[in-house]
């Protein structure tokens, strides 16, 4: 499979057979551009600007925004209720978490999680191999709290997002940067343009792997 980044909390995993998977496409709102951008499989985490914006896709995708069982193309995806803060949703609301099974690996999209993970929600999400995971606070969960997520979830590769970046520009305070949460991992890290990987050669990519937006 291949996985791409294009900012804050958008992914593109596209696998080996070419079906593309789409997670929160945001609107024009922070320093980041989506470009034309095709996809069969979109899914948003939250009803965010930042994260909701199915209108920038083309093709006849399908959309997930909701809990349950979903299955396309081969891909088997779940989703998961968790919250956007740390007060079961009273501040922003509800946040789905999205576990996708693409070419025999579990990618784990955890949107706007604001909170760590109970042993009930562990259980519920199920295996993990690779975790997209927001590490920039605030409206997330920071640094301490995004590496708690990670030891619970126990995946091989974890990927961080929605955190300060250069492309923010005066957007940038917002978010925390990647580097506090490398810092607090104390876990290897590489960096990637495009992550390429299958279930042979997975482990070779363990620990952290940052992906450049361009």
């Amino acid at each position: 499979m291949k996985i791409k980044w294009y900012g804050q909390s958008c992914f593109m995993i596209t696998s080996k057979n070419g079906t593309k998977i789409l997670t929160d496409p945001y609107k024009k709102m922070l320093g980041y551009k989506l470009p034309e951008i095709e996809a069969n499989i979109v899914s948003t985490s939250h009803n965010h600007g930042d994260h909701n914006n199915i209108k920038a896709v083309k093709g006849n995708f399908m959309h997930i925004n909701e809990i349950g069982g979903f299955s396309k193309d081969g891909i088997e995806i779940k989703g998961v209720q968790t919250f956007h803060d740390k007060v079961s949703g009273a501040k922003r609301g509800k946040n789905t978490i999205y576990n996708f099974k693409v070419d025999g690996i579990n990618v784990c999209h955890c949107g706007d999680l604001g909170h760590t993970l109970d042993s009930n929600l562990v259980k519920e999400i199920g295996n993990v191999d690779i975790l997209l995971l927001p590490v920039g606070g605030r409206a997330t969960t920071d640094a301490i709290d995004a590496v708690n997520v990670m030891k619970q979830l126990n995946p091989i590769v974890v990927i961080p997002m929605h955190y300060r970046t250069k492309a923010l520009g005066i957007f940038g305070f917002l978010f925390a940067k990647v580097d506090k949460f490398i810092s607090a991992s104390e876990l290897k890290v590489k960096e990637h343009d495009v992550l390429e990987l299958n279930q042979g050669n997975i482990n070779d990519y363990s620990g952290i792997v940052v992906l450049k937006y361009d």
